[in-house]
Formats: C-alpha cells, sequence, structure tokens
C-alpha cells in the first residue's frame, strides 16, 4: 500500500494543483504541505494536527479520504511521538462527560441572550396570569357576614337620633 505522502501527491497531480494551491485553498502554511508530502510529520506538534491537515488536504485532492486516514493511522502508530496513548483512566466515557461534551458544542453568545428573553418572558406572563387571576377573584371570599350587636350600654356613648320628619 501507498504511503499517505504517495497518496496526497498522485491525488495533487491528478487534480492539477500545485504545493502553493494546496497551500492557499486549505489555509496551511506551503512548508507543511511539503513535509506531509515527504511524509516528514516532525513539522507538527500534535497528531491531532497531522490527522486535520491531512484530511484537509485530501478532500482538497479528491484523494480517497478514508483510505488515506487509515494509512495515516498505520504510519502514526509505527512512530514513538504520535503514537496514540491510552487512556489513563481506563473507563469510557461517562454521562457527565457526554453532557460537557454537547454543552462545549453550544454557541454561548446566541444561547445566553436566548435563555435571558425565555426566562423573561415566562417570567411576565406568570405575573400577568397572577395578576389576571387576583382580578377575577372575589375580594369577600372568606369574610363572614357580620352581624351589628350594640354593645347594651345606653348612655352618654351615644348620640341621639334626630327627630322623624312630619
Amino acid at each position: 500500500m501507498a504511503t499517505v505522502a504517495e497518496q496526497l501527491r498522485r491525488a495533487r497531480e491528478a487534480a492539477g494543483l500545485t504545493r502553493q494551491q494546496v497551500a492557499d485553498i486549505t489555509k496551511m502554511r506551503a512548508d507543511r504541505v511539503i513535509a506531509v508530502e515527504q511524509g516528514n510529520y516532525d513539522a507538527f506538534t500534535a497528531p491531532v494536527y497531522i490527522r486535520g491537515f491531512v484530511r484537509t488536504y485530501a478532500r482538497v485532492a479528491h484523494a480517497d479520504e478514508a483510505a488515506v486516514m487509515a494509512a495515516l493511522d498505520e504510519e502514526l502508530a509505527q512512530t514513538e511521538r504520535f503514537r496514540e496513548h491510552p487512556s489513563l483512566t481506563g473507563e469510557h466515557q461517562g454521562a457527565l462527560d457526554k453532557l460537557m461534551l454537547q454543552l462545549s458544542r453550544i454557541n454561548w453568545r446566541v444561547a445566553v441572550p436566548a435563555i435571558v428573553v425565555i426566562v423573561v418572558v415566562v417570567g411576565a406572563t406568570l405575573i400577568y396570569r397572577a395578576g389576571e387571576k387576583a382580578r377575577a377573584a372575589d375580594p369577600l371570599q372568606g369574610v363572614q357576614p357580620g352581624v351589628y350587636q350594640p354593645t347594651g350600654q345606653g348612655g352618654g356613648d351615644t348620640l341621639p337620633l334626630p327627630p322623624p320628619p312630619r
């Protein structure tokens, strides 16, 4: 099987692209394009950058992306520096890890104002409904009927009634 460098170089030449054109399209430096075509991955600092650049290069050059990535994984597995390290914990992702991954994908510059607007609208609706319910309620509900009961003291505490009209 051909190396990643050979596959990408052949695909680039078949597409009629120069190294500089690939660099311009992928927005990568030309020395990185040359390094990948030579199979020199030391120009990169981490395997994630190599994988991302090679995947982008394969798309631009119209190469078989799956085959190129499979070959790249084999090549990186043979190197000491870029070999994938085993998981330190040995555990699979839990529910919290999955939740945090989903939360990290949210565009918070849009989400926070949207959440604030939703909270304000819901709050205003609840306050409005509570006010309507209070206005519709009987204000004398729960009040017992009042009965006048004189104190029974007939004295100077009361004013005399005016005489009836004639």
